[in-house]
Formats: structure tokens, C-alpha cells, sequence
């Protein structure tokens, strides 16, 4: 069948000639504002169908069977010394994955918390803090893959239990300094959510807790070699990132806290 793909115009090339792989199309949008009624718009040219999976995305699995991420993060952890997390953490883009992690644990009665890490350029923490659904953003985000310029309908705030709004500068250092650690590329969001679990972990500290967290690598690196891994698009976005990755070194490796001037957080 016939597959057309509405993204922005700033998605990474790379993405492009996946798509393009598989036998699908690519519709770029100028304003990621649009995306929805451009979306709308082709399948009524085409009198097709529009997937919506911002709307769809928290039902698309099971969050109580024994196949979704959540399930699978609880089998993987069984044999270490903390089989049940303290804390998962995940960062939202259409809200789907925190969704099912978040009703998850509370289907299963486990004690484990779900922090969401947002982007800088996106309205789900500011959400998360106001309840306010109308909230807007004239623009998109600069870490592909999550954040949004609305509130969108699979992000369930109810089912998490904190949040930080990462700024994206650090989302790109964290990424940086995770993948030479792992020894392979990992996507900014990546970086986001490591954010994420340092600042639960310092919460751990501060409360005298021991236990595991889990952060998940939700995007491969490969994706970005002409955009976050080019230190030519880097210097022309104004990205400086030496002294945030130091700053991310030192809260991994030394358990420094990170710097709440640069951090919105609701833990």
C-alpha cells in the first residue's frame, strides 16, 4: 500500500532515505505546526487514511500483555540486584511509550516511578505543571523524535510521577559524552533521557535510596551523522558542547549534581 510520511523539513537525511527504503514517500513540512493538517489534507486527496499516531500512539499495544516495552524492561531486569527500578525514564513524543510504562507498573502494583524528560522546545512539562491543553508552540523541536509544539492526546500526565525539561544544548552533550562511553552513536533524545535519569538519581541520593534505574536508548545515532555528530552543523546552530559534556562527565562519573540553573524540574 501507498505510504506517505508528513515530517519537518529539518529531519535528518538519513531518516529521509529510510523511508525512502522501505517504499515509502516523504511530504516535508516547512512548519512542523502543520504537519497535522497537511497530514489531513493528503488523505483526503488521496482518499486515503491518516494514521493520526499522536492521537493513537498510548493504544497500540497492550500495556497489560506480556509483549510491550514495559513488560519486556521487567524480564531484562530480573536477575539484577535491583530487579524492580526505582525509577524508569523515558522522553515523550507522542506520549505513547511513558503511557504504557506508567500504566504499567500501576496495573502491576510495583513501587517503581516513571520520570518523563521533555525537550526545550516543547509544551508536555509545561502541561505536566498546568493542566492546560491549549497550550501552543509556533515551532518544533530540535531533538528529532520527541517533544511537541501542542499537547498531544496519548500523552496520559496522570500515569507519570515527574518531569524535567532538558535543555537541548545538554540533550546534545549528554549524547555526546553516552556515546563515546558506549562506544557507538546514540540519537539526542538518548541524551535526553540520560539527563533524566541523573537527575533521579541525585533525588535517590538526597533521600538516602539505593536501587536501579532505567533509561532507554530510543534512537540510534546513525541517523544524525550530517546533523548532530557534524561538527560543522554543530558550530552553525551555535552548539559549543565541551563544557556541558564536562559538566555531564562529572555528574556521571563523580555523582556532581547538575547545575539547576540550567533545569526545569518537577520531581
Amino acid at each position: 500500500m501507498p505510504f506517505i510520511a508528513v515530517v519537518p523539513a529539518s529531519t535528518s537525511k538519513e531518516k529521509i532515505a529510510q523511508i525512502a527504503f522501505y517504499g515509502g514517500q516523504t511530504h516535508l513540512v516547512d512548519d512542523p505546526t502543520q504537519i497535522y493538517a497537511e497530514s489531513e489534507r493528503l488523505a483526503r486527496e488521496h482518499d486515503g487514511h491518516y494514521i493520526d499516531q499522536f492521537t493513537y500512539a498510548e493504544r497500540a499495544t497492550d500495556w497489560r500483555a506480556n509483549n510491550n516495552i514495559a513488560e519486556s524492561i521487567f524480564q531484562q531486569m530480573r536477575f539484577e540486584k535491583h530487579p524492580e527500578p526505582s525509577w524508569l525514564i523515558s522522553s515523550p513524543g507522542t506520549g505513547g511509550t511513558t503511557a504504557t510504562l506508567g500504566r504499567y507498573v500501576r496495573y502491576r502494583q510495583y513501587c517503581t516511578r516513571v520520570l518523563c524528560a521533555d525537550a526545550e522546545r516543547s509544551v508536555f512539562f509545561d502541561y505536566y505543571q498546568t493542566g492546560d491543553a491549549s497550550l501552543r508552540l509556533d515551532h518544533g523541536s530540535r531533538i528529532e523524535g520527541i517533544g511537541r509544539p501542542r499537547v498531544e492526546a496519548s500523552f496520559l500526565p496522570k500515569v507519570i510521577d515527574a518531569m524535567v525539561k532538558v535543555p537541548d544544548a545538554l540533550s546534545l552533550a549528554a549524547m555526546h559524552y553516552l556515546a563515546e562511553r558506549l562506544g557507538r552513536h546514540v540519537g539526542g533524545s538518548s541524551g535526553t533521557n540520560l539527563i533524566g535519569a541523573l537527575m533521579a538519581a541525585q533525588q535517590m541520593a538526597a533521600a538516602g535510596e539505593t536501587g536501579s534505574i532505567v533509561a532507554i536508548l530510543c534512537d540510534s545515532g546513525e541517523r544524525y551523522a550530517t546533523t548532530y555528530y557534524d561538527q560543522k552543523w554543530l558550530k552553525a546552530e551555535g552548539y559549543e558542547l565541551s563544557g556541558l559534556m564536562a559538566v555531564v562527565a562529572a555528574s556521571v562519573e563523580q555523582g556532581v549534581a547538575l547545575p539547576a540553573s540550567v533545569l526545569r524540574a518537577n520531581i
